[in-house]
């Protein structure tokens, strides 16, 4: 266990950002398939508020900027292929 006072803090600070971090992750996910389970014209609607959504995760290096990149144009590409 930590026993400075700052590396108290840091542990406590970190575990915040855990949280947060995988609330946000875990929304996103599930946006993104219900996003996917939706007929063409809904998905593209919800398109661009899931696509943010993503660029935040990357923002907040929450996911790498590749990862956002590659899980946007996979959206992009299950969707153009929607019947």
């Amino acid at each position: 266990m930590a026993n400075h006072k700052a590396t108290r803090k840091d542990v406590r600070q970190s575990e915040k950002r855990r949280d947060r971090n995988r609330y946000y992750g875990k929304t996103t996910r599930n946006a993104i398939r219900t996003l996917l389970a939706s007929d063409k014209g809904a998905a593209t609607e919800g398109l661009s508020k899931v696509i943010s959504m993503i660029d935040k995760l990357a923002k907040r290096n929450v996911i790498h900027k590749n990862k956002a990149s590659n899980l946007k144009s996979g959206i992009q590409k299950r969707i153009n292929a929607m019947a």
